[in-house]
């Protein structure tokens, strides 16, 4: 079978080989019913356009850069939100996974953004949250488009999501069941969003007129979660509900309450953030919340492309929401 060609779409569609180039390219100046049917063209022909004569007509790699921490546990789900928005723009990802706390992090990032291959970056947290790395990238000038970047932060490419009112309503559905000692169990301090979340605790807390608990300090990690928990129900008088920053030290804290003979949700509430597949897997079940993670990545890349294809562009934030996910580990507050 025989490779379609742009010659082919163009004649499907009954356009120019130009206005073939103009769509794929993103350009303006070509009406949406025209787009469209050039589209449908591509999509029945299952034409793949020439890399390399892209490059070189359009002076561009049409390659981007994902940069993101090692072994993170959504890894998986943002490369699958981006590549199926690759696809659809024809451009190819190139992974990059980087270690946050290595003092060579930002020489790194520095050597993949001047190496020419990519057009663009999209940073992940908490990578896009170690120092300097936001005025490197602008000292580069390429363009790059910030994951998850917490909405107060006023990061002017991004794509983030509700993280400080999910949580307030985290809080609001414990204090209905019930609950009047919340403890809140913090991440890594480097992490933006996971201070954002904390302050949503603080909100509901405020809003509930309950005093906030001295929090306890993890550092995103099961173990660390683990530990957390124990030491919340070495406290007296012990919490009743606790809220962990993410999904991993929530497990940590389900752990700790099996070892200590403390029943989950009878005794204990618990509650974490991010809906990893272990969540849905443990027992209890978790309840936590979930970010529209394939969505956000997919909305980052286009925006990243976007950006790229127009650099004269102004500022572009986005904010999609997550939503609570009720499941056993949370109940009614003891008697």
């Amino acid at each position: 079978m025989s490779t379609a060609t742009i010659d082919d779409v163009a004649r499907r569609a009954g356009v120019s080989i130009k206005t073939v180039s103009r769509v794929l390219n993103g350009e303006p100046l070509v009406r949406d019913s025209t787009r469209e049917k050039v589209r449908v063209a591509i999509r029945e022909l299952g034409y793949r356009p020439n890399a390399s004569a892209r490059r070189l007509a359009g002076k561009r790699t049409y390659l981007l850069g994902l940069v993101y921490q090692q072994n993170s546990s959504y890894a998986s789900r943002v490369q699958s939100g981006v590549l199926e928005a690759c696809h659809d723009h024809h451009y190819e990802l190139l992974i990059h996974p980087c270690r946050q706390l290595s003092p060579d992090a930002l020489d790194d990032i520095r050597e993949l953004a001047e190496s020419g291959r990519v057009d663009g970056l999209l940073m992940t947290p908490p990578v896009s949250d170690i120092a300097g790395v936001r005025e490197l990238l602008e000292e580069l000038r390429i363009p790059n488009v910030v994951l998850s970047r917490v909405a107060e932060d006023h990061a002017p490419w991004s794509v983030g999501t509700n993280d400080r009112d999910i949580s307030r309503a985290i809080v609001e559905h414990l204090v209905e069941q019930g609950h009047r000692r919340i403890l809140y169990v913090r991440g890594h301090p480097d992490h933006k969003a996971m201070a954002n979340r904390y302050q949503g605790y603080l909100d509901g807390m405020a809003a509930a007129g309950l005093e906030a608990l001295p929090p306890l300090r993890g550092d995103n990690a099961f173990e660390s979660g683990r530990q957390c928990g124990a030491q919340a129900l070495a406290q007296s008088p012990r919490p009743t509900a606790v809220v962990c920053a993410n999904d991993h030290m929530a497990a940590g804290v389900i752990r700790a309450a099996y070892e200590a003979g403390v029943t989950v949700p009878d005794e204990l509430s618990v509650a974490g953030f991010d809906d990893i597949p272990l969540a849905g897997q443990l027992s209890p079940g978790l309840t936590t919340v979930r970010q529209p993670m394939e969505r956000m990545a997919g909305t980052a890349t286009e925006l990243l492309i976007e950006r790229v294809r127009n650099p004269g562009l102004e500022d572009n934030a986005r904010i999609l929401e997550s939503r609570l996910v009720l499941r056993d580990s949370t109940g009614p507050a003891p008697t």
